[in-house]
């Protein structure tokens, strides 16, 4: 963590601002201590990452699996855009609106998001419930525009209306309530900053996926003792939705009849790369306490009660909600708390 980014956090359980002792420096960095806050609520600091979580909490597997996996799915390891199109297509913005602005990333994971938007010149603030934030930082980390927080998206440890832009993608629906969490998210961002997130979409469809009835049993799988299942189950269910997937017209639907993640004719990816995102995602799809899927109408709701301008719902593949948070509300707020 560096030494000036201490000025934007605040504690989680009463906001007041931080001092750091027992302070080791590394690297031009804070790389361990103990933030400690005017009150005297102390949190470590450890492998330069402000921890305001426990170790162990319900977003365990993502960090079994994103340090397992962590360079995956980051474009400069795969070669392909692959997170850096989903990131400008779900948000609607550009590099140059990005640039030199402070942008917040709620469930990081291994970062692959944080680094499109560090790409555009942005100040990063990249969070994460999970020991992912230790991948992300690996990945990414010390970078000048990088910072990695590991901290609840209920109890943002910043002060509110901080961030340009805010965004969270792959994590709404992981979380116990995802209206709570985007109100959350939405009290970040600053007079006129933007929000943009995805949630999986409520479908039909959903009823006979196999996915939604095998999870209820193996999220109760310590992630550990999961994973090796499905390492194994990967190389026999892999191509028989290949197979599936390759029937004319019905083809795309019907390959969703095996639980497994097959991302054939969606990416290309070579045959070492499928199978590799095959066994992550089909790990991700196993694996979480909470897996939420919501309608537009709810997404369109929530949007409106963060009283967001310009909101839209869009359907990218996922569900996406965008807005921007008026200058009118942010300056009566500040008035009612003064």
């Amino acid at each position: 963590m560096k030494e000036a980014f201490l000025a934007r956090l605040r504690c989680p359980a009463c906001g007041t601002e931080h001092e750091v002792r027992d302070a080791r420096h590394e690297r031009g960095e804070v790389a361990s201590g103990t933030l400690v806050c005017r009150n005297g609520h102390a949190w470590p600091l450890v492998g330069f990452i402000p921890r305001f979580v426990p170790p162990e909490n319900y977003a365990w597997s993502f960090g079994f699996q994103w340090n397992r996996f962590r360079r995956t799915q980051l474009d400069s390891h795969s070669g392909l855009p692959i997170s850096r199109e989903r990131f400008f297509r779900q948000s609607g913005w550009s590099p140059e609106q990005l640039a030199g602005a402070w942008v917040l990333d709620v469930g990081s994971g291994a970062g692959r998001f944080a680094e499109v938007a560090l790409r555009t010149g942005a100040h990063v603030v990249a969070v994460d419930y999970s020991s992912a934030a230790e991948a992300c930082f690996s990945n990414l980390g010390p970078h000048p525009r990088l910072e990695v927080v590991q901290a609840d998206v209920y109890r943002l440890p910043f002060e509110p209306e901080g961030f340009d832009f805010v965004y969270s993608f792959g994590v709404l629906q992981h979380t116990p309530d995802g209206r709570g969490a985007l109100l959350a998210l939405s009290r970040q961002a600053c007079a006129g900053g933007r929000l943009a997130v995805d949630l999986y979409p409520k479908m039909a469809i959903n009823l006979i996926w196999p996915k939604y009835w095998l999870r209820p049993l193996t999220c109760r799988i310590p992630p550990d003792r999961l994973f090796p299942w499905v390492e194994r189950a990967v190389p026999a269910l892999l191509p028989l939705s290949r197979l599936l997937g390759r029937i004319p017209r019905a083809g795309r639907k019907l390959r969703y009849a095996v639980p497994v993640a097959n991302y054939e004719g969606v990416y290309p990816l070579g045959e070492q790369q499928l199978r590799e995102w095959a066994v992550l995602d089909t790990f991700d799809m196993l694996s979480p306490v909470h897996d939420h899927p919501q309608s537009a109408e709810t997404l369109r709701r929530w949007l409106a009660e963060a009283g967001l301008e310009d909101a839209e719902v869009l359907r990218p593949g996922l569900l996406v909600g965008r807005g921007r948070k008026p200058v009118a509300a942010v300056a009566d707020a500040r008035e009612r708390s003064s």
